[in-house]
């Protein structure tokens, strides 16, 4: 049974919505480059618009330049500084960058503080770091948009975190964690390291799946600001078929999913972004 998300009158408040992304590479520089059109969007609306952090202790490697917005001469660099700084100058923003891993920990930072976590990490490690922190009484984060890709396909997931602000709701989304507990489950390993060459990292992941996750996941926040309600909570893309599948907002199927990973634990879904 398919039913409509509203959205929490709490982010219709006269103020900016913080948004946190945490992750810099493939896919989380394709989704800040993506984030100044939002902000533009939601003013227009009439909404304050979205005040931004970006979070990662990564630098800039030379296999980085192949399919991310880098140059050679940012090889060295801390990502998430320099990707935030060319936005600032360009469309006189002040938003926020912090060099460091996120950590369990992380949020406890009031600067840090967010009502939607974008998490675009490349380790179940990390995505478990993410859920540990969102299930903490503390943390006041509404959303957390999750990415996962491999090689020509991927997916995103909207969810509202088991926290203190989503706890009571009845309509609470399922986050990715919660249907697909294998995303962050380390017992399972890891995927491969980053790659070493240009070609090896094309191999590993083709270009413009991270782009086409990002815009359309923009694209489905955009909605959830402008009409106030979703009737689907993310989508499953295929580069080698091009097949967009959306994730609809159904009970039932969430029900479904639960009991399909109880009964096949090491079911693949991608998980590095």
């Amino acid at each position: 049974m398919q039913i409509e998300h509203i959205i929490p009158a709490t982010l219709l408040r006269e103020q900016k919505v913080r948004v946190l992304v945490v992750g810099a590479g493939g896919t989380g520089s394709a989704v800040v480059l993506q984030l100044p059109y939002l902000d533009q969007a939601m003013r227009a609306w009439g909404h304050q618009g979205i005040d931004v952090t970006v979070i990662d202790g990564d630098t800039i490697s030379e296999t980085n330049c192949v399919r991310q917005p880098f140059a050679v001469t940012d090889i060295g660099a801390n990502k998430a500084e320099l990707l935030v700084s060319r936005i600032n100058l360009f469309w006189g923003l002040a938003w926020k960058a912090v060099p460091e891993f996120f950590s369990a920990d992380s949020l406890i930072n009031s600067n840090h503080r967010c009502d939607i976590l974008i998490g675009a990490v490349d380790t179940r490690a990390a995505r478990k770091h993410i859920a540990t922190a969102l299930a903490r009484g503390t943390c006041p984060c509404t959303y957390f948009l999750d990415f996962g890709n491999n090689a020509s396909s991927g997916q995103y997931v909207l969810g509202q975190p088991l926290n203190s602000v989503n706890r009571q709701k009845a309509d609470r989304l399922c986050t990715v964690i919660e249907l697909f507990p294998e995303v962050a489950d380390t017992s399972q390993g890891e995927d491969p390291l980053p790659s070493c060459s240009a070609a090896e990292a094309l191999d590993r992941q083709e270009p413009f799946v991270n782009q086409t996750l990002a815009v359309s996941a923009l694209a489905m926040l955009a909605r959830l600001f402008r009409y106030g309600r979703l009737t689907h909570h993310g989508a499953f893309f295929n580069a080698a078929t091009g097949r967009m599948t959306s994730l609809p907002i159904d009970p039932e199927r969430w029900a479904k999913l639960r009991q399909q990973n109880r009964k096949r634990p090491a079911k693949a879904l991608a998980v590095a972004a």
